[in-house]
């Protein structure tokens, strides 16, 4: 892979601060893996404590605005996550896309938004099942990559530093326990690649493509070994050490 496996867990709105001794668990054990790229994603609340907390893996948004500051009660912009300690944000969740109805220009505004203050990127992009059944999986998801990346205008040189990177997550495999099979996850992933290199040129075979959606230490093994996948956007397996040093250290070498 041109960078490290990214392993990223996504906390959701789950965690208080009896959490941070699971994060320093994670932490610890991560500093035994130098070719992962290890980092969490807490609520907001947490970004701060979290931060202080861990020393060997990076510490990330869930969520920002598209503007740096203003009348925008409840939200939270790139700036600010910076202030607290972030150094990347995931955008363009499918649970940000259906219960905030945000668009794919909604989400290239907040990639945009976030690189301009300095974070790293994870875009996430799926299908639904209904859209898979229809034959038009490949499509949506081809569409999302184009509609929803930062432009190379912004993000061209940021590519190549490794601040960028896609989260493949079909919308069906998020928290339900199913998992696409590997042929299916190669295939997105090389779909995905395809419309990178259209957008970025040479520079898009740099952008890590993470699979997301139900996984654990069961089948970390075989998907990070897939072709085209970079590493693994991580829910509910993320919340403890337990759950989630199974899948750092199949993205390494190694026993936990």
């Amino acid at each position: 892979m041109p960078h490290r496996p990214y392993i990223v867990g996504n906390w959701k709105m789950n965690g208080s601060r009896a959490m941070l001794a699971e994060a320093r668990a994670i932490d610890r054990a991560a500093a035994r893996y130098p070719d992962v790229q290890v980092a969490l994603a807490p609520p907001f609340t947490l970004i701060g404590a979290l931060r202080e907390a861990v020393t060997a893996m990076g510490v990330g948004g869930q969520d920002c605005h598209t503007q740096v500051k203003g009348a925008h009660t409840g939200d939270v912009s790139a700036a600010m996550l910076v202030d607290t300690g972030a150094d990347f944000v995931i955008v363009g969740h499918s649970e940000r896309r259906k219960d905030h109805s945000e668009s794919d220009a909604t989400v290239k505004a907040k990639a945009e938004a976030a690189l301009t203050a300095g974070l790293g990127i994870i875009v996430c992009v799926g299908e639904t099942l209904d859209e898979r059944d229809a034959g038009k999986a490949e499509a949506v998801v081809s569409g999302q990559v184009d509609g929803s990346m930062p432009s190379a205008d912004v993000a061209q040189d940021l590519v190549a530093l490794g601040k960028v990177a896609v989260a493949y997550e079909p919308v069906w495999a998020i928290g339900t326990g199913r998992v696409a099979a590997v042929s299916d996850v190669v295939t997105m992933h090389a779909a995905i690649r395809e419309r990178l290199l259209a957008l970025f040129g040479e520079a898009g075979a740099k952008v890590r493509i993470l699979y997301g959606g139900s996984v654990n230490a069961a089948n970390a093994q075989e998907l990070l070994a897939a072709k085209g996948v970079g590493g693994a956007l991580v829910g509910g397996a993320s919340l403890t050490a337990e759950a989630f040093l199974p899948i750092v250290a199949a993205a390494g070498t190694g026993e936990v």
